[in-house]
């Protein structure tokens, strides 16, 4: 994309907005936020959770726009929360969710980020997954939800304690590098 292109992502958490912004300037996205509180779903589907989030988000807006989920998919719980990861994580808390599913086996975890990316006349999904497991004390930063305990695959540190490099490897990383390929063909 030789051309600079802006575009619209609904979401209240200042973080997901930083990493979006981080992750889409190196290829000419600008992000403009929208902090218009968009009420989810509670349900376990993530693509239908982030499928009524973006229509709700473009009936009240009329212009193409993203949103996006990111949830915890633990093996233990044979990929139970999903789309309820908010719910559960604000329950439990980060030394809680340590204990309960860090200290004792099996501790992985899959964390996926889902894309709904609406243009007016259709409705796209882009998602991205890195797999992990839980640490058994979260570690680093506890600003950013679970970051303080999911460790990638590969990795000895935790998201929160990674700092930048997340950014490289993340689901979310993953899925908006998908989601601006697509831009990309289709605004070239």
């Amino acid at each position: 994309m030789t051309t600079r292109f802006e575009l619209r992502f609904v979401s209240g958490n200042q973080h997901k907005l930083d990493e979006a912004r981080t992750i889409l300037e190196q290829r000419n996205i600008i992000v403009s936020p929208v902090k218009h509180p968009i009420e989810e779903l509670q349900i376990v589907d993530t693509e239908r959770l982030v499928k009524d989030k973006a229509l709700k988000a473009f009936d009240r807006l009329g212009e193409p726009l993203f949103v996006e989920h990111t949830g915890l998919y633990l093996k233990k719980l044979n990929g139970f929360p999903g789309g309820l990861t908010q719910i559960f994580w604000d329950t439990l808390q980060a030394d809680q969710f340590a204990k309960l599913f860090g200290e004792t086996g099996p501790n992985q975890v899959k964390a996926r980020t889902v894309i709904g990316y609406i243009d007016g006349k259709r409705f796209h999904l882009f998602e991205g997954e890195i797999e992990g497991t839980i640490a058994g004390t979260p570690r680093g930063n506890r600003d950013f939800q679970w970051d303080c305990v999911f460790v990638p695959d590969g990795y000895d540190e935790t998201f929160a304690e990674l700092g930048d490099l997340k950014n490289q490897i993340s689901m979310r990383k993953r899925a908006l590098d998908s989601f601006a390929a697509y831009l990309e063909s289709v605004h070239s």
